[in-house]
């Protein structure tokens, strides 16, 4: 599969994911995603993981952390997790490939109190791979992706 075939198989007004990795095995995560001229999303803060951006076709701005930086085609950068993120897409749209590791599994809860010490991981372990967890509130194996059993609260 190449870059060009999955653009031209797609509409071309069709904004979004046009390809992503599959497989419940994976350790990363990969997104094909394409914006429309002059679309993008408001500034976010991404909490959990680092994200690699490589644009592959069209142009436009990432601000980060208040400082922009034009993009076009080979541009490619480090998003570390903690900072704030905008992308808006030129006049020729945005093809942009996103590369970072597996996200955690969504939860719902309430989050531990910032000042609440955090428990040792330590104990977790994979019961499907026999991995160590490598986060404190790792809640699926960074190896397979399995759900960890006895995790700490929160």
């Amino acid at each position: 599969m190449t870059v060009a075939s999955l653009v031209e198989a797609v509409a071309q007004g069709q904004s979004g994911a046009l390809w992503r990795l599959k497989g419940i095995d994976r350790q990363l995560d990969a997104n094909l995603v394409r914006h429309l001229p002059g679309t993008g999303g408001a500034a976010y803060t991404e909490e959990e993981v680092d994200v690699m951006l490589v644009v592959v076709s069209g142009a436009g701005t990432l601000t980060l952390d208040g400082t922009q930086s034009e993009l076009s085609p080979g541009f490619l950068g480090l998003l570390p997790r903690g900072t704030s993120r905008a992308l808006l897409a030129g006049p020729e749209g945005l093809l942009v490939l996103t590369v970072h590791r597996r996200r955690r599994g969504m939860r719902i809860g309430r989050n531990t109190p910032a000042d609440a010490p955090r428990p040792c991981a330590l104990h977790l372990v994979c019961d499907r791979c026999h991995r160590h967890a490598i986060e404190v509130d790792a809640r699926y194996c960074s190896g397979c992706g399995t759900a960890l059993t006895g995790h700490p609260p929160g």
